[in-house]
């Protein structure tokens, strides 16, 4: 996620469209709007004609996750011919603004990430009047009634089995360093209010429940924001509550939920001997994996960057121009990087060259 960023506050309640067409303006002004979201003519192609415009919208531009994302839609737009319009949008305002502006720039669809999954009626009446295709990627929409828009086609993570495979990971290292349920703790970093971070945390919790540990040996630590400070706020609470807990399983969201809580024990004196963190994204953990003496983030589940910005991106520009629409519903899976391999594993799936 795997997090599936480290990755924003979430609005509360969905934005009204007709907010989105009264701040269209000036959010063209303020960073992170598009480039060439103005209507200018779009660059022709080879035969003259002009270039297909498609928008990739994400939550937080500056994450390695959705700087991946966009890298590997940038190579579907170059192998299939279309413009590539880049748009960070980290509230509801900039989101809805950001459709209105894709198509006065003569864009035909997009894929987004939305800061709020619950913004999604609010989103497709904005595509709708624009007479736009989209579709969601990593954070599926939410209706009115409170349960995924079915009708928007999606490219995500099995959330859930992501989460199981971090909790049976982090079992099977606690039990190879010999650690009994007495003596270590399981700590839980939560955003509950994101429903795919929920159904990680969730799986993580069962899994490690089946592989044995006692639940009552595993504690949650709520963010109040879903990102490093937020978590490491959170989890200097749990510590203090928990002073006499010395070894450490910790599980997050993302890698930045883990990161947090890793600095936090690291304030402790908690360190690689006593703390085992698998996170959740593999891509922005790689620092801890690059420095010379081993901390306590021990691992991450690696998402696929790749399928989640090119797939997206070349669907939604198969769908405009050749009227064949994504699946409704795909997901995909996970790789366990550490230490020790995630060089190999990183070039595998050309996320590096190295």
């Amino acid at each position: 996620m795997i997090n599936i960023r480290s990755n924003h506050v979430l609005s509360r309640r969905a934005v009204f469209p007709v907010l989105a067409a009264m701040t269209v303006c000036i959010a063209a002004c303020e960073k992170g709007t598009p480039t060439n979201s103005s209507p200018t003519p779009a660059p022709a192609d080879a035969s003259g004609s002009a270039k297909v415009k498609i928008g990739f919208i994400v939550k937080q531009p500056e994450e390695p996750w959705f700087q991946l994302e966009w890298r590997f839609a940038d190579e579907a737009a170059a192998k299939n011919g279309f413009d590539l319009i880049k748009i960070g949008a980290a509230d509801g305002e900039k989101t809805l603004a950001a459709i209105d502006n894709l198509a006065a720039g003569g864009a035909k669809g997009f894929v987004i990430c939305t800061p709020d999954v619950r913004l999604g009626p609010a989103i497709v009446a904005a595509a709708g009047r624009n007479n736009l295709k989209f579709m969601s990627v990593d954070d599926q929409l939410i209706g009115a009634d409170g349960k995924p828009i079915a009708q928007v086609a999606h490219l995500g993570i099995s959330a859930r089995t992501i989460g199981e495979s971090v909790g049976k990971a982090l079992a099977d290292e606690c039990k190879k360093r010999g650690w009994t349920p007495s003596e270590a703790a399981a700590c839980v970093v939560t955003f509950e209010e994101l429903d795919t971070a929920k159904e990680r945390t969730d799986g993580a919790m069962t899994a490690l429940t089946a592989a044995g540990f006692p639940a009552d040996r595993i504690f949650k630590a709520a963010q109040k924001t879903s990102d490093v400070p937020g978590s490491f706020d959170a989890v200097n609470v749990l510590l203090t509550q928990k002073p006499d807990v010395k070894k450490w399983l910790v599980c997050g969201m993302n890698d930045s939920a883990v990161m947090g809580a890793v600095r936090a024990m690291e304030g402790r004196g908690l360190n690689a001997e006593s703390v085992v963190g698998i996170g959740i994204n593999g891509t922005d953990c790689i620092v801890e994996f690059e420095k010379p003496t081993p901390t306590g983030f021990f691992a991450s589940v690696l998402l696929t960057p790749k399928r989640h910005g090119y797939e997206t991106a070349e669907m939604v520009y198969r769908w405009v121009t050749e009227g064949k629409a994504p699946p409704m519903d795909t997901r995909t899976s996970g790789i366990l990087i550490d230490r020790t391999n995630f060089r190999r594993v990183l070039k595998e799936q050309g996320i590096t060259k190295e």
